[in-house]
């Protein structure tokens, strides 16, 4: 396998994983999100 094969590579894998961070991220924000409207109506 060639370098660049490899730095291509490795260069999509830092992104995926980056990728699947910022969805995950972006999940817990909209559910502590939906927890704070549920608490507000409990009120």
């Amino acid at each position: 396998m060639s370098l660049t094969l490899k730095s291509v590579l490795l260069g999509m894998m830092v992104l995926f994983m980056a990728g699947c961070n910022t969805v995950g991220g972006a999940g817990k924000d909209i559910q502590r999100g939906g927890e704070a409207i549920e608490d507000a109506a409990d009120r």
